[in-house]
Formats: structure tokens, C-alpha cells, sequence
């Protein structure tokens, strides 16, 4: 990311650029910020978009050979093409060549980087992974934005936020937005003006009714499920999203029991690391065997839904009531 501010900074572009990875948010950001540099709003003449697979790379070629139109370079943007994936032998071999005025950026979700384009561009110009930020990294990010809008908030609100809307970047910034707009008038951001602007995460949903599972407040994990329906999602995505949740406390289970620290668990379950603490509470509330059974029994539910022995919701709600029961 620096290498691509430096370059804006400079003016002096690679002839390819390559922004891949799976956080959307960033990888969006910096193909605009490269559009924005690279070619002039509203310039199709010399601004060529494709998207989506089934590029033809004779088209693309063609149009890179085309000097620009009263402009200094032509832009290509390329976007989900697959081609870092399939073979592209043509368009790679361009990469050796490509012509001075012409600037290609491509934007991908995965690559193979054994594949003949993907060394191709990184050859000719530079390749960017947008992997997800780290905690300590988005942290970081929301007080520079609470910063510049001189506002506070304490570490415990900061968790509660996080907790409350997840770790994707695109969904931390809608609901920051939000949030800024109800504290307008006020320096300190509350616990309170989180609880009442944030959109609760459907997997903090999962959460709460797993942990009324453990406690064994069967009305308590039945309302959220009745909640999470009433919400549009389907139960067979609600079945897969408790597995999950069992699998990850089991993970930590074991792991807390073999003496590792918090920062490896963490990594390893696949949970932030703020949301640890609560997981590891959590997973104190079931047995080794009882987690184990829990998993299973998920697993026995999807088949007979899959099977047609039960339908999808009554298979959940089974579920429900079995382990809080």
C-alpha cells in the first residue's frame, strides 16, 4: 500500500498494478485512488473497464497499443477476470511489453500466484495482497477517523463497537458513519449511543443464544433463534453458524488446556483477539464431551435436512431445545 502512495505521491507509475485480497474495503479504496491519478473523471476515451471472466485478451491488447487521447496515458481496469487463475498466456506475454502510455490495474478476490500472469505483472509492475487487518490495526484506523472528528471513546466502548459490528472494514466504517452522526453534538462517544446505533452482527446473535445454551435458558435461545428468522436468515445458514461456534470453543478448550497463549489462540480459533476473553468464558460453560456431542449433532442435523428426514427450521429448533434443555 505504501509502494502505490508513493507512486501517486511521485507521479511515476508501474505500467501494472495488481490489488488482490479479501479485504474489499482497502482494495476498493486504492483502485480509486490509482483511478483517480491515473486518468481524468468522466475520460472514456482513454479509460477502458472490463469485468467479470470471458475477457478477450486480443481486445485488451489492442486497446493497450492505442496512444491516448489528448491524455498523457490510457488506463485499463480490470476487475474479477479470473485471469490470475486460468492460463491468459497472451495477455502475460504483453506483460513484458506493454506499451509506455498504458497503465493496467487489475483488481482480483484470489489468485494463483504459480500462474504465468500473476509473475508476469509482478515482473512489469507491482503486486498488492489487502489481507484482514488486525486488531491492533483497525483500532488504530477508528481513532484516526475519531480523531479528525475530535471525538473520544474509552477501550472498553472501543471493544463493545467491534464486538457489536464485526471486523470487516466496509461495515466499520457504515456504522462509524452512523455513530459520528447520533454523537454529533457530544466530544465522547458512550457505551449507550453504541447499544442504540449499531447494527448487532448476526454472528453476536449466534453468540448470545450458544451462551443460553450453556446456561440452559431454553426461552432466552429460542427468541434469538425466532429473532434470526424474523431477520430473513435462513436456518440451515443458522445451523452452520452454531456448528461453527461450537467448533470454535472446543478449539479452545483444548488449546487453553494445553497452556497456549492468548494471542496464538486466538489466531488458531480464528477470533479476534478482543473477542477472546469471552469466547474462552464461554467455552468454560460446556464439557469437552458435551462440545464434542454438540458438533455432531449439528453435523446429524444438516443430514437429515439434507436427506428430507426434517425440515430446516423444526432440524434447529430440535437442536435448540436439545442442548438447553
Amino acid at each position: 500500500m505504501k509502494t502505490i502512495d508513493a507512486d501517486i505521491k511521485s507521479g511515476s507509475f508501474a505500467p501494472a498494478y495488481l490489488l488482490y485480497g479479501e479485504e474489499a474495503y482497502l482494495k476498493r479504496q486504492y483502485r480509486d485512488k490509482l483511478k483517480k491519478a491515473l486518468s481524468q473523471e468522466g475520460d472514456t476515451m482513454n479509460t477502458s473497464v472490463f469485468e467479470g471472466k470471458g475477457i478477450a485478451a486480443g481486445e485488451v491488447i489492442d486497446l493497450a497499443e492505442t496512444m491516448p487521447f489528448f491524455a498523457d496515458r490510457r488506463l485499463i481496469l480490470i476487475e474479477n477476470s479470473g485471469l490470475f487463475k486460468s492460463g491468459a498466456e497472451e495477455l502475460a506475454e504483453y506483460m513484458k511489453e506493454i506499451a509506455q502510455s498504458t497503465c493496467f490495474v487489475f483488481v482480483e478476490n484470489e489468485v494463483d500466484k504459480r500462474s504465468r500472469m500473476f509473475k508476469s505483472v509482478k515482473a512489469a509492475g507491482r503486486v498488492v495482497e489487502f489481507k484482514k487487518q488486525s486488531d491492533s490495526i483497525l483500532v488504530q484506523w477508528i481513532l484516526g477517523r475519531l480523531k479528525r472528528e475530535h471525538k473520544n471513546i474509552t477501550q472498553p466502548v472501543m471493544q463493545q463497537f467491534l464486538t457489536a459490528v464485526g471486523t470487516d472494514m466496509e461495515n466499520i466504517d457504515k456504522e462509524l458513519e452512523k455513530l459520528l452522526c447520533y454523537c454529533m453534538d457530544r466530544d465522547v462517544i458512550t457505551a449507550e449511543d453504541v447499544r442504540a446505533i449499531c447494527v448487532q452482527q448476526i454472528q453476536n446473535k449466534i453468540f448470545d443464544m450458544v451462551n443460553a445454551i450453556g446456561e440452559k435458558d431454553q426461552k432466552k435461545a429460542l427468541e434469538l433463534y425466532y429473532d434470526l428468522l424474523a431477520l430473513k436468515e435462513p436456518p440451515m445458514r443458522i445451523l452452520f453458524l452454531i456448528a461453527r461456534q461450537f467448533q470454535i470453543l472446543l478449539q479452545l478448550k483444548e488449546l487453553s488446556g494445553k497452556g497456549f497463549d492468548n494471542k496464538f489462540m486466538a489466531a488458531k480459533a480464528g477470533v479476534p483477539e478482543f473477542a477472546l476473553r469471552r469466547n474462552l468464558a464461554q467455552a468454560r460453560g460446556f464439557s469437552g464431551e458435551r462440545l464434542y456431542q454438540a458438533v455432531a449433532d449439528c453435523v446429524e442435523a444438516e443430514e437429515a435436512v439434507k436427506t428430507g428426514n426434517c425440515n430446516d427450521r423444526m432440524a434447529v429448533e430440535l437442536l435448540i431445545v436439545q442442548y438447553s434443555k
